[in-house]
């Protein structure tokens, strides 16, 4: 969507801390995004509903990838 917040950076996720219907508010790690043997805390750049969730623990994204949405 073109909402969806992206991945900042190439990596891997490997953890989902929140999923589609969890309500966050800004700032709440929603995926950790292994990169380079450091872990980075994906957070939601606002509060409210997610409403998708684009990518699953495993997957390797790069930056600009689709990561999760929020309504």
């Amino acid at each position: 969507g073109a909402d969806a917040q992206t991945a900042p950076m190439p990596g891997k996720i490997i953890e989902v801390k929140h999923n589609v219907g969890d309500a966050v508010s800004a700032n709440d790690t929603v995926l950790v995004l292994e990169a380079m043997k450091m872990e980075n805390a994906i957070v939601a750049e606002r509060a409210g509903t997610i409403t998708a969730m684009h990518v699953s623990v495993g997957q390797m994204v790069n930056p600009g990838d689709a990561l999760f949405t929020i309504g």
